[in-house]
């Protein structure tokens, strides 16, 4: 538990606008799974194109409890390795839905601040803010945004998976930083 501790040392003071500031992506997690005093629970992701409404990636969570085997490894619930078509990297405007309950805590301002980075570097970050979700309920967080447009030639290189693109999620309660998830990309012709 030690090693657990050093590695997310100073983690209770880190803020949104630190990770804001962010501009290369995190070398492991800023928090402890146990961060997540609220009971947030991720159900279901889905991300359209907006302008032809196509559904671009979709998961839900298993119903029913999941047993992990003995020396899981948790931190792997905080990953995600996503597959998105070329048009999607060329999409100007996405919508997105994230279906999640909360536990028996009312969890306010809710925020997100998601960085996302290409070879190392930040190219694009957005900060949603949710407010207030009341005790023991399902929510459904939906969002509409632009995607920066980007040369021809930068989408060659994202789609060619020969750099790493990824992003950093994290979730913070009244200002608090509750959740830290990381995701991996991966893209090909369609």
């Amino acid at each position: 538990m030690a090693s657990e501790n050093k590695q997310y040392e100073g983690w209770e003071k880190f803020s949104i606008e630190d990770a804001t500031k962010l501009q290369t992506p995190t070398k492991g997690f800023v928090c402890p799974i146990s961060a997540n005093l609220y009971g947030i629970d991720f159900l279901a992701f889905t991300i359209r194109d907006h302008s032809t409404n196509k559904t671009i990636f979709k998961v839900k969570k298993p119903e029913g409890i999941q047993e992990l085997p003995p020396g899981f490894d948790l931190d792997k619930l905080r990953k995600i390795e996503y597959k998105f078509p070329r048009s999607f990297v060329e999409c100007s405007t996405v919508a997105t839905s994230l279906v999640f309950k909360v536990g028996s805590k009312p969890v306010k301002n809710f925020v997100m601040v998601e960085r996302h980075y290409f070879k190392g570097k930040l190219i694009k970050s957005w900060e949603f803010k949710l407010g207030f979700c009341m005790p023991n309920s399902t929510n459904n967080w939906e969002a509409m945004y632009d995607l920066p447009k980007m040369k021809k030639e930068i989408v060659d290189e994202i789609v060619s998976n020969r750099y790493p693109s990824e992003s950093d999620s994290f979730y913070f309660v009244n200002g608090k930083l509750v959740m830290h998830n990381k995701a991996t990309y991966k893209y090909y012709e369609d």
